[in-house]
């Protein structure tokens, strides 16, 4: 999976936001807030990945939890974009 063209993220003012450019500009329920972890998790989906491997890039990351709980935060992540139609 990967995200889909027509979406950017920003950071503003400390939050990171996903953003729709181009025809779905105008759509503003298609913005959404993400944390920290979220736009790690972004940046690595520039690039097609499974979810097994946004687990990997997260345990490559960041330290203090289970494999179980990294593949829940994944599960999550990618559940939200698919449900916002933002992965190919």
């Amino acid at each position: 999976m990967k995200i889909r063209e027509g979406f950017i993220l920003k950071e503003i003012a400390g939050s990171y936001v996903v953003v729709p450019v181009g025809e779905d500009l105008v759509d503003f329920s298609l913005m959404i807030t993400i944390n920290e972890t979220g736009a790690f998790l972004w940046n690595c989906l520039s690039e097609h990945k499974t979810e097994q491997q946004l687990v990997d890039c997260l345990k490559s990351e960041y330290e203090g939890a289970s494999d179980e709980e990294f593949a829940a935060d994944v599960a999550q992540f990618v559940s939200l974009l698919k449900e916002n139609n933002i992965l190919e």
